[in-house]
């Protein structure tokens, strides 16, 4: 008898961060023995926010389930998760999957599904705080696990997040050779991929930027957590 797959859906959104995605979509892929569907609620193309377009993605609703489910994260995360159509099939696929997963603010949407309440989980540095609206712990790690929880922090950690996950699933020796034939061996020219050590100045620009979209992506997010 054929052993059936094992099925990762990737729910994403239009507006969504694309590195968010394409990063564990590439370590996903590449799992021996896994199913990766590229879903949305819709179906059809999506639009990420740097305006590449994503075609053939299967429609939430005709996925009957899955053993893990994955929401990148983006701008428009915190719409999304006011969507009651998305939450609807974010919900039902949510609730029967053995691993609850994200990265950046997918968290969010994750969190706003009320599945992982009194649970840890990562996110974005800027609006991590947002997960306490909903019942969930706020974790600074680049990669959080609490259980069948496991999520990542902002876009880069997409990749640190999946190969967690690749470990989980088929073992550390197989996600390490997955790392060594993808060359992700992080050097970056800066240290100023964290808030803790980020020059001030830049810190300070960076901070100004987000603070002007804040009270907007708040007003979401607590409608959100009102709904869930």
């Amino acid at each position: 008898m054929v052993e059936p797959k094992f099925r990762i859906v990737e729910a994403i959104y239009p507006g969504m961060t694309q590195l968010d995605f394409t990063a564990p979509h590439t370590v996903f892929s590449r799992i021996p023995g896994a199913e990766t569907i590229v879903a949305s609620e819709p179906g059809g193309e999506i639009v990420s926010d740097g305006g590449l377009t994503f075609a053939g993605t299967t429609r939430m609703a005709d996925i009957d389930g899955c053993d893990l489910l994955f929401f990148p994260g983006g701008f428009a995360a915190t719409e999304v998760a006011c969507d009651a159509a998305f939450m609807a099939q974010a919900k039902r696929l949510g609730g029967g999957a053995k691993y609850l997963t994200s990265v950046c603010t997918g968290s969010i949407i994750l969190a706003a599904t009320g599945l992982i309440k009194g649970r840890r989980a990562a996110c974005h540095w800027a609006w991590r705080d947002m997960l306490s609206l909903f019942g969930v712990i706020p974790d600074p790690s680049r990669v959080s696990r609490d259980g069948d929880v496991i999520t990542g922090g902002g876009v880069t950690a997409g990749m640190d997040f999946a190969l967690v996950v690749a470990a989980e699933l088929a073992g550390e020796a197989f996600a390490q050779g997955l790392q060594l034939g993808l060359e992700y061996a992080p050097a970056p020219p800066f240290n100023a991929g964290r808030p803790e050590t980020a020059p001030p100045e830049v810190l300070a620009r960076v901070r100004a930027n987000m603070e002007a979209i804040m009270p907007a992506r708040l007003a979401q997010a607590k409608a959100a957590a009102a709904a869930f």
